[in-house]
C-alpha cells in the first residue's frame, strides 16, 4: 500500500498568535484556518532555539543545536563569494555576499528525516528557504532544489538558486516558492513514489515597509488598529533599536500582517491543486514555523535575538502547529499537549510507518496518539520542554519556566499559571526556591545527557549576529571576519 504523501510548509518569523484560528481577529489567514478545520491545530507546540538556523536544523535532525552544532542564524557558509560576487551585486536590495567564503555544509554527517523519507522510496522537493549551508548543491535526500542563495532574501528581486546556479528573479519571492511548488506537483504527482514537499516561505520576516509587499495586501490592514498586539514601551535590552521600535508600531504591524495574508493566500493555491488533482485526503498536510516573533510583545520586535542577552519569552518559543489527514486526526480539534521540534522527527516516522534507528538516541518522543486524539502521557505534569539559544537555556513545564544564562545570568523563573504573559521575574523570590532549585537540576542533567561538550553552545560565544563558521572552529576564521 502507497503511503500517504507530505507537503510541509514552513513559514520564517511566525509567532504562534499570528493566525485568526489562534485568536487574533484582525489577521486574515483563511487558508491556514482552513488546514485547522480539516485536522488539528496544536496551542503548545515550541521551536528548539528561537531563531531561524538552529530551529530549522533541529526539526530536520531531531537532534537540539548542542548536538548538531547551528547555534545561530548562518551568516556565512551559504555558498561561494568568489563564484557568485557578481551575481550578488546584480541585487538591487543588498551589496553581495560579502560575509561569505566558501560552502559549509552545518548539518553534514547528520542523519535527516528527508534522508530517511528519500531511503523509503520518497520523492522530495525542497521549495524555499534552507539556511543550512551550501544553498546550490541539493542535500539530505532532496532530488529537487529551489532556494535562496544568502539564506534570506527581501521580497522583490530574491536571489533564487536553482540547478547549481543563481539568478535574480524579478517578483515577490513569496509567489515564486508557491509557483514552483505547484511545478513540483504537477511533476511528483505522475510517479509511484508518494512525495514529500518542503514549501520553506520566507514570510513574514522583515522587511516589513510596503514597498516590500503587493499593494493589495497591504490595502487589507491601513486601517487597522491592531488592538489585540501589546503596545507597550520597548523593552529595556531590545537589539533592534530605532530599525523596528515602538515608533515604527503601525508600519511595522501593516506589513508583518500583510506578509502573513499574502503567503496564506499562496498556501491556498497549493491546497486548490492538491484538491484538483484529487490527491488533498491522501496527502498530509503540515504548517508550521521555525520560530516566535515578538511584534511589540514584551516591547520586542524581534525574536530570541530582538533583545541581548537573548530571551525565551513564550511569544518566541512558541510557533504555530497545523496537521491534517482525514483518514486519522480528528477534524477541527484543538491539542494542547506540550510538544517540542524535537518531537517531530520521531512523529513522522510514526505517522508514516516507518521504522529507523535514526530516532532511537534523539530526545524527542512521539506524539503520534496526540494526533488521534489521546493523551500522549497519563501523567501531564512530567512533560516538561527545553530551548537553548547559546549560553541561554530553559526549561518550561505548564506551571513554571526557568531560564538560565551561562555564565553570569540574569536568570529568570515564572509562575505561568498566576502569570501567563511573563511579567514578573519571581527568581528572586523565596517562596519558589525549590521549585528553582528542581528545574535547574533538571534542564542541566538534560542537557548533560544530549549535548555534545565538544561543539555545547554554552561554550561558543553565540551573540544573536549570525554564525561564521562550524561550532568549534574559533580564534582564526572568526578573526579573518572581523578583519574584512
Amino acid at each position: 500500500m502507497k503511503r500517504p504523501n507530505v507537503v510541509f510548509i514552513l513559514t520564517d518569523d511566525q509567532g504562534a498568535w499570528a493566525l485568526n484560528c489562534a485568536g487574533t481577529p484582525e489577521i486574515h489567514t483563511p487558508n491556514l484556518d482552513r488546514i485547522a478545520q480539516r485536522g488539528m491545530r496544536f496551542d503548545n507546540f515550541f521551536c528548539v532555539s528561537p531563531v531561524s538556523s538552529p530551529a530549522r536544523a533541529s526539526l530536520l535532525t531531531g537532534d537540539i543545536p548542542s548536538s548538531h552544532g547551528v547555534h545561530d542564524w548562518i551568516r556565512s557558509g551559504n555558498l561561494d563569494r568568489e563564484k557568485f560576487e557578481d551575481v550578488g551585486r546584480q541585487n538591487p536590495y543588498f551589496g553581495g555576499y560579502d560575509d561569505e567564503d566558501k560552502p559549509i555544509r552545518y548539518l553534514g554527517g547528520k542523519t535527516t528525516y528527508t534522508d530517511v523519507l528519500a531511503q523509503n522510496g520518497y520523492t522530495c522537493a525542497l521549495s524555499g528557504k534552507w539556511h543550512l549551508g551550501d544553498s546550490i548543491q541539493p542535500q539530505h535526500g532532496f532530488k529537487y532544489w529551489y532556494t535562496i542563495g544568502k539564506g534570506g532574501c527581501y521580497y522583490y528581486y530574491p536571489d533564487i538558486v536553482e540547478d547549481g546556479n543563481i539568478i535574480i528573479e524579478n517578483g515577490y519571492v513569496t509567489d515564486l516558492i508557491t509557483d514552483k511548488a505547484l511545478d513540483f506537483l504537477d511533476d511528483l504527482t505522475v510517479q509511484d513514489n508518494p512525495f514529500y514537499l518542503s514549501v520553506h516561505y520566507t514570510a513574514p520576516h522583515s522587511p516589513w515597509e510596503a514597498e516590500h509587499h503587493p499593494d493589495e495586501f497591504i490595502e487589507m490592514y491601513k486601517d487597522c488598529e491592531f488592538e489585540s498586539i501589546p503596545n507597550v514601551p520597548d523593552h529595556k535590552d531590545m537589539a533592534t533599536g530605532p530599525v523596528y521600535g515602538t515608533q515604527k508600531r503601525r508600519e511595522n504591524l501593516i506589513g508583518y500582517f500583510a506578509a502573513v495574508t499574502a503567503m496564506d493566500y499562496n498556501v491556498g493555491r497549493i491546497l486548490d491543486k492538491l484538491e484538483k488533482i484529487g490527491i488533498l485526503d491522501d496527502t498530509i498536510i503540515i504548517f508550521s514555523s521555525d520560530n516566535g516573533m515578538n511584534m511589540g510583545h514584551h516591547g520586542i520586535w524581534g525574536k530570541g535575538n530582538g533583545t541581548f542577552p537573548m530571551n525565551m519569552y513564550d511569544t518566541s518559543v512558541k510557533v504555530p502547529f497545523l496537521i491534517s489527514y482525514p483518514s486519522l486526526i480528528p477534524k477541527g480539534s484543538v491539542c494542547s499537549d506540550m510538544v517540542s521540534a524535537y518531537d517531530f522527527f520521531p512523529t513522522l516516522m510514526d505517522l508514516l510507518g516507518i521504522k529507523t534507528d535514526a530516532i532511537k538516541d534523539l530526545p524527542g518522543r512521539s506524539f503520534y496518539k496526540s494526533l488521534l486524539g489521546e493523551s500522549r502521557d497519563s501523567d501531564d505534569s512530567s512533560i516538561v520542554v527545553f530551548d537553548e539559544y547559546g549560553p541561554v537555556r530553559m526549561i518550561r513545564s505548564r506551571h513554571f519556566k526557568y531560564i538560565h544564562r551561562y555564565p553570569y545570568g540574569p536568570n529568570e523563573f515564572y509562575d505561568l499559571v498566576k502569570d501567563p504573559d511573563e511579567n514578573n521575574n519571581c527568581i528572586d523570590d523565596p517562596n519558589y526556591r525549590t521549585e528553582i532549585l528542581e528545574m535547574r537540576k533538571k534542564l542541566e542533567k538534560w542537557f548533560a545527557e544530549y549535548a555534545d561538550p565538544e561543539i555545547d553552545g554554552t561554550r561558543e560565544g553565540v551573540t544573536g549576529l549570525g554564525q561564521l563558521c562550524r561550532a568549534g572552529v574559533h580564534s582564526e576564521k572568526l578573526v579573518k571576519y572581523a578583519q574584512r
